[in-house]
């Protein structure tokens, strides 16, 4: 049995998230919620934001023991992107890209 949880549309790239997921894959809920809670990258509250509520979605809508959790599969997909421009000498422009996430945690439960 596994719960899901998914955060669209974060505003930060997905880049920045990535650093942050590849720390928690594979690795015990309670683990990874004290891994999120001291790096110091901006992508860890929203990641950290996300794995609670898949675990509050195992423990309420399963019914797992959320003791026995793990993070079983973490994703960062590309969200749309904001398109603005920043003026530049000679009336010329460049683009700024502000780009969005969707981050998804799946958590399953250990087999004893």
């Amino acid at each position: 049995m596994e719960a899901k949880a998914v955060a669209r549309y974060v505003r930060i790239s997905p880049s920045k998230v990535r650093q942050v997921v590849d720390l928690i894959r594979g690795k015990d809920c309670d683990e990874a919620l004290a891994i999120l809670r001291f790096v110091p990258k901006a992508g860890a509250e929203p990641v950290e934001k996300v794995l609670r509520s898949a675990m509050a979605n195992a423990e309420n809508n399963h019914g797992m023991d959320p003791g026995s959790l793990y993070v079983a599969k973490v994703t960062v997909d590309d969200g749309p992107t904001l398109k603005r421009i920043i003026p530049r000498m000679r009336g010329m422009a460049n683009r700024i890209r502000k780009r969005s996430s969707h981050i998804t945690v799946v958590v399953k439960e250990k087999e004893e």
